[in-house]
């Protein structure tokens, strides 16, 4: 008897067959299968197939895209056999619209004035955390921006972009693809980031009522880093009659929120001019002259810049660095670079201060993190007390079967 015959399917997907106990992580619905718990497949799937995983007795445990790396099967649905491709996309996008409301992420009325509550920047899909593995939509106004990190969604970004425009509510004119740098393979060539429904939209962005510039074809991740809202409204809450400096500042998020509060002054540094020049440029959308005078900005390197002071002058720190590792070899290096960072900051910083610091490095656990802020205590001889653990914003959900899902920490530290 032929042993394939064993293994049944009611699709005619290939069979991902893995290894005689490991489909324990799919039974905690971990969304990751990797290449070292296959057996075998039958046939061999091109990349980006729709793919049924069995276990070593022909059980259907899931439905999945083949990826064919370390991470092997990108997991979309469990049990049942995924039917139809474009009713699964939008149910999903659906669910994820709908919590986002829940959430009060999703309130703005397309005016050029805003509530202090207003959004209409937020992010609709996060991958893991709502059943989309390898895929990130963020929505900016009535723009939505795609980025696709498995080669199983780029393939089907057009089910996706119906999947949007049919959601009425969410109003969305057009719709950029911004793959190119995410994708774990080269697009073929000519293809790179681009309008894919649609043209560019102008219309005010808000966040908390706030107006930012986000640069959606040319910037840093999607055009603006959504995950700190809610970090970004709680350096508002202690900013009031504080000199803050923001460091890493990119485009300025924390600097808004800072004058916002009542900052005395505000220093936005950044070793990119450019990033500056946008950070600015928000100052002025949201601040008459008055409030836009107590913003200054510094074009220059953070790790030196805080270690030329002489000392006690800010007295609210932000430390926003870019991710330190993006490897597994690099966790130490990361770490240190962590730890001489935040031992600058707290050297430096003036009596009875607060510090805000953040890893967005996924590969850096918050113990790890917590460990290098620690040391930096330990050696820059400051009592310190941690007032609040920090997190992504809430429309960046954490998928409690996937703790990849969690991967910005921060701690509010006191520093006497």
């Amino acid at each position: 008897m032929d042993e394939n015959n064993r293994f049944e399917t009611t699709t005619s997907r290939p069979l991902v067959i893995l290894k005689k106990g490991r489909e324990q992580s799919l039974s905690r619905y971990h969304l990751w299968v990797f290449s070292r718990a296959i057996a075998q497949t039958i046939p061999i799937p091109q990349l980006g197939d729709l793919v049924t995983i069995v276990d070593a007795q022909g059980k259907n445990l899931a439905t999945g895209t083949w990826e064919g790396g370390n991470i092997a099967v990108r997991i979309l649905q469990f049990a049942n056999p995924l039917l139809s491709e474009q009713k699964f996309f939008t149910e999903k996008l659906l669910a994820a619209y709908e919590l986002r409301k829940q959430l009060g992420v999703v309130n703005a009325s397309q005016t050029t004035t805003a509530t202090a509550n207003e959004n209409n920047i937020y992010r609709l899909v996060y991958g893991e955390a709502d059943g989309l593995s390898g895929l990130i939509i963020d929505i900016y106004g009535k723009t939505a921006v795609i980025q696709a990190h498995s080669v199983g969604m780029y393939n089907r970004i057009e089910l996706i972009k119906e999947a949007l425009l049919s959601i009425r509510e969410l109003s969305i004119s057009a719709v950029f693809d911004k793959s190119s740098s995410t994708m774990p393979i080269n697009l073929p060539n000519g293809v790179g980031d681009r309008y894919i429904h649609g043209k560019r939209i102008e219309v005010p962005l808000y966040e908390n009522g706030l107006r930012f510039i986000a640069d959606i074809e040319k910037g840093q991740k999607t055009g603006f880093f959504i995950d700190q809202r809610d970090n970004r409204r709680l350096v508002e809450r202690f900013a009031k009659n504080r000199k803050v400096l923001n460091c890493f500042c990119y485009t300025g998020g924390f600097s808004v929120y800072a004058l916002r509060g009542g900052a005395s002054e505000v220093y936005s540094l950044d070793s990119s001019s450019r990033a500056l020049d946008v950070a600015k440029q928000t100052v002025e959308l949201n601040f008459d002259e008055e409030i836009s005078q107590k913003h200054h900005t510094i074009n220059y390197d953070a790790f030196e810049y805080l270690n030329s002071l002489k000392g006690n002058e800010y007295n609210l720190i932000v430390l926003d660095p870019p991710a330190f590792a993006k490897r597994r070899d690099s966790i130490r290096n990361a770490c240190n670079g962590y730890r001489k960072l935040n031992a600058a900051a707290l050297r430096k910083i003036a009596p009875q201060s607060f510090l805000f610091t953040f890893s967005c490095s996924q590969l850096v656990s918050p113990y790890d993190f917590r460990m290098a802020v620690l040391t930096a205590a330990v050696e820059s001889k400051r009592s310190v007390r941690i007032i609040k653990q920090l997190q992504q914003s809430t429309c960046h959900p954490i998928n409690i079967f996937h703790p990849e899902s969690e991967y910005l920490k921060g701690l509010l530290l006191y520093v006497e």
